[in-house]
């Protein structure tokens, strides 16, 4: 979907060179449209040598696994984020121990989602599919279904394998 007005005037936009680059202009207000990555998160929750996955009961990916995760609030520290996801997709609630990574996950809708990764270790709660999820459960980390996101897979692939 391409933005067609300005989101402070209403006014229609036009593209123009700007600071070096084609960009989305608003005429009336004289100012760029800056698109920015999104920032969303995932977390690798580890038991034993299991990682926890969710079914996607949305699109895109509908019914493929990933990582427990999505996108950040106004307001909200990305950890914070990482696990209000966790527990709203899976009912864990965690506490992370590290950052994984940061990378990106390209998106029809989105463009660009600037990922955000965590482990958490430890974590209580009833495990059960909540959310946008259809089904949660632990995968022995050798025997992992298709993932759904190539971001969701490096996250996966720094905890078994270190890089």
């Amino acid at each position: 979907m391409k933005k067609k007005y300005c989101h402070f005037c209403a006014s229609p936009l036009i593209v123009k060179n700007y600071e070096g680059r084609e960009r989305l202009f608003c005429e009336n207000c004289q100012s760029p449209l800056y698109e920015n990555p999104i920032p969303a998160n995932a977390v690798v929750v580890l038991k034993d040598n299991n990682i926890l996955l969710v079914k996607r009961n949305v699109e895109p990916k509908k019914g493929y696994w990933c990582l427990p995760g999505g996108f950040m609030e106004l307001g909200e520290y990305p950890e914070e984020a990482a696990l209000r996801e966790l527990e709203e997709e899976t009912g864990a609630i965690g506490e992370i121990d590290k950052l994984l990574g940061v990378t990106i996950n390209h998106s029809d809708r989105y463009h660009t989602v600037l990922m955000i990764g965590y482990l958490v270790k430890k974590f209580s709660g009833n495990i059960e599919p909540g959310d946008d999820a259809s089904d949660v459960r632990f995968f022995n980390s050798s025997n992992l279904p298709e993932i759904a996101f190539e971001s969701h897979k490096k996250f996966i692939n720094i905890v078994n394998f270190g890089r």
